[in-house]
């Protein structure tokens, strides 16, 4: 099976001072579902940040979707961004826009037609039980349902993969089996690679994944 994502002796660090993960070596096949755990922290958000391409490795070597994160440059890295897909403990949405067009950013800088645009969107409003929403604000939603609203806009490019830290850290029941139900079909169904961080792994997760843990700086996977 392909290795979407490859790291050797990965170190990563903000200041040279203090080590945040320290010669981690580990790889994630391609559409296969990661869980990464460890106490708050413990560097699950910062290794995160590195599979996207806002923290270089301090030392070692990163490779994510065939790119070398440690000299990629901005073109490049914006090109690998345009295939992952990014769901964020703050949701992260542009407050000015309505919930559809929110949906549609990664279409947008995509450069896809509106009318394929506009179908995805609504295919996706409708997946997340949002639809009545659309023409809405995120600060007109509750916490649950802007998460729902990033949830959408990650999937809506139809990413390789998707990298989601603790998505459903602060959700009520019903949105937190709406995201999970969301990420393990975007992992079946369209063969996705998922990664996410989270404190807990959901007992009703259906599906093979692998898990990762942070301690003290290493990595080791769980068996």
């Amino acid at each position: 099976m392909d290795k979407v994502i490859v790291a050797e002796d990965l170190t990563l660090s903000y200041n040279k001072n203090e080590t945040i993960i320290n010669q981690a070596s580990f790889s994630i096949e391609s559409g296969s579902f990661t869980f990464i755990t460890g106490a708050s922290g413990s560097g699950k958000s910062t290794l995160l940040k590195s599979l996207y391409g806002a923290l270089k490795p301090a030392q070692g070597s990163l490779i994510v979707g065939g790119a070398q994160i440690n000299n990629i440059s901005s073109k490049k890295l914006n090109f690998l961004r345009q295939h992952i897909g990014i769901v964020f403990q703050d949701y992260k949405l542009v407050k000015e826009w309505t919930i559809e067009k929110n949906v549609m950013l990664p279409l947008i800088i995509g450069g896809y037609e509106k009318s394929v645009s506009e179908q995805q969107v609504h295919k996706l409003l409708n997946h997340v039980k949002l639809n009545h929403q659309s023409g809405k604000y995120p600060l007109e939603l509750s916490g649950g349902e802007q998460q729902r609203v990033a949830m959408a806009r990650a999937l809506s490019h139809n990413p390789i993969l998707i990298l989601a830290d603790e998505p459903t850290g602060n959700l009520d029941e019903y949105s937190s089996e709406l995201i999970w139900n969301l990420l393990e079909g975007a992992n079946t169904q369209l063969k996705t690679t998922i990664i996410v961080v989270t404190h807990h792994i959901p007992e009703t997760m259906k599906i093979d994944y692998k898990h990762l843990h942070i301690e003290y700086g290493t990595i080791y996977e769980v068996t």
